[in-house]
């Protein structure tokens, strides 16, 4: 074979390889929206401090956890198509999913949960620390990068749905009441 001839025949076979799929687009969808699905549960059952107050253990899981679930994504696809089709569903059905439950309030407590208070008129709330995950130790670290010296200029200690630990001065006043769409200014209304 003439190598001229030999090396547009490994041109062509490289982009071969590149593109063409090795499993049905509907599957790649579907095994996204399996993983998807699956790391919505597990996050929401870990609970929120992993999204927030992550530390370097949190962090070797979630780069361990995204090499454990490529696979189930990919299969044995490793083609350029199969991980555009593979990230396209997960962008789609993440987008899909912030909008509705943004739209229907019902799903997005599903999701995200409710705030919990663990620190309440000074005292720190020892049952919402455990289901958690924060140590006292780990809250006063929060307190510190917040501007309080110590737990005790705390009064209150809100964990947001997102992960962030929001703390309050007893003499702070409360600008935004926690009923108001989008955190409205209670004194406008």
């Amino acid at each position: 074979m003439p190598r001229h001839v030999y090396r547009r025949r490994i041109s062509l076979d490289m982009w071969h390889d590149i593109f063409d799929l090795q499993l049905t687009v509907g599957e790649k969808v579907l095994r996204a929206l399996l993983i998807y699905a699956f790391l919505i549960v597990a996050v929401r059952v870990v609970g929120k401090r992993e999204l927030g107050q992550a530390n370097t253990l949190d962090l070797i899981v979630l780069l361990l956890v995204a090499n454990a679930v490529q696979n189930g994504i990919i299969g044995n696809d490793n083609t350029v198509t199969g991980a555009v089709i593979g990230a396209a569903t997960l962008f789609a059905v993440n987008e899909a999913v912030t909008r509705t439950s943004y739209a229907v309030p019902f799903l997005s407590r599903i999701l995200e949960g409710e705030p919990s208070n663990l620190i309440v008129d000074g005292r720190p709330v020892r049952a919402a620390l455990r289901r958690s995950g924060i140590s006292l130790s780990e809250l006063r670290a929060i307190a510190r990068r917040q501007g309080f010296a110590d737990l005790g200029e705390v009064h209150t200690a809100i964990l947001e749905t997102n992960g962030v630990v929001t703390m309050f001065r007893a003499d702070e006043p409360e600008l935004y009441h926690p009923a108001a769409p989008a955190g409205e200014d209670r004194r406008a209304a």
